[in-house]
């Protein structure tokens, strides 16, 4: 599922090409909108809230939609033949003189009343890419389950929104503390918060979501996607296992020497297998 700074560069691309301008072309190919024709109308803006994208159109409507694990948003100039995908994939198009934006494999197609969009996205919590950043609440929701696991707590949603995996891993690594350590034992919620907001502000007009400060291709991450290789700290083999309950569990990975906390037995940096824990 993509992290929260590529769903920011998404909204500013389409943001780019449709914002004040006339749809065209204004298609929704889903058995609930079908048909919907939104040409006609005008684009007043896109923008991001968390991980999900809301295109705001004059007349008081909102087209929602949210790329979870497949999904995708790709601009074509005029003229062009669309390439992102078969045309069965197209869940969503709009299109003006500028160019036309072709929703693929989107999983989540929502037109509701503008008035109405904390339907959509009214749980979720501070955005740390928006203008209603709050890292005190952010700290507060993530405190409030103190027994929860920091990996899980980062990727909820509901308690901050923009955090995907990559950056879960990622926040814990640069806290020192394993992806099950309780939130509650962490040696400063507000620390990791801030360290959050300021990963994806970094990376929020930059692919490759860069925790290290090193933009070569490689050398992005301190320990997401490393199992089996040697930590670029302290060279200790990097170990991976799973996270989180399915099916919304997903891969972890952790250095045993400069992360401390709870973490299941692994060997050779390969999941499932019995094992060493973290220190």
């Amino acid at each position: 599922m993509p992290e929260g700074d590529s769903v920011y560069r998404a909204a500013a691309r389409l943001h780019e090409v449709l914002a004040g301008q006339v749809l065209t072309t204004g298609e929704l190919r889903v058995p609930a909108h079908a048909t919907s024709d939104l040409a006609g109308r005008r684009v007043l803006e896109v923008v991001p809230r968390g991980k999900h994208l809301l295109t705001r159109l004059e007349g008081g409507l909102t087209l929602h939609t949210h790329l979870r694990m497949d999904g995708r948003w790709v601009l074509f100039r005029p003229g062009e033949r669309w390439t992102g995908a078969p045309a069965h994939q197209i869940r969503a198009v709009l299109g003006t003189e500028r160019g036309t934006a072709v929703g693929y494999r989107l999983p989540v197609v929502e037109l509701l009343r503008t008035g109405d969009e904390h339907r959509a996205v009214g749980h979720l919590g501070p955005d740390l890419l928006g203008p209603d950043w709050d890292p005190a609440e952010a700290v507060r929701r993530l405190l409030s389950h103190p027994g929860r696991p920091v990996a899980e707590a980062l990727l909820d949603q509901r308690n901050l929104a923009g955090v995907g995996n990559v950056y879960a891993n990622e926040l814990c690594y640069l806290a020192g503390v394993t992806p099950w350590t309780p939130v509650g034992e962490l040696a400063s919620a507000d620390r990791l918060v801030a360290r959050a907001h300021q990963v994806l502000e970094a990376n929020r007009l930059r692919s490759g979501h860069v925790t290290t400060g090193d933009t070569r291709r490689g050398h992005q991450q301190w320990v997401y996607g490393r199992a089996g290789r040697p930590c670029a700290r302290c060279g200790t083999t990097v170990l991976t296992a799973q996270h989180g309950t399915a099916p919304q569990d997903r891969p972890a990975y952790w250095c045993p020497s400069c992360q401390r906390g709870p973490a299941p037995e692994v060997r050779s940096g390969r999941p499932g297998a019995p094992g060493r824990r973290a220190r």
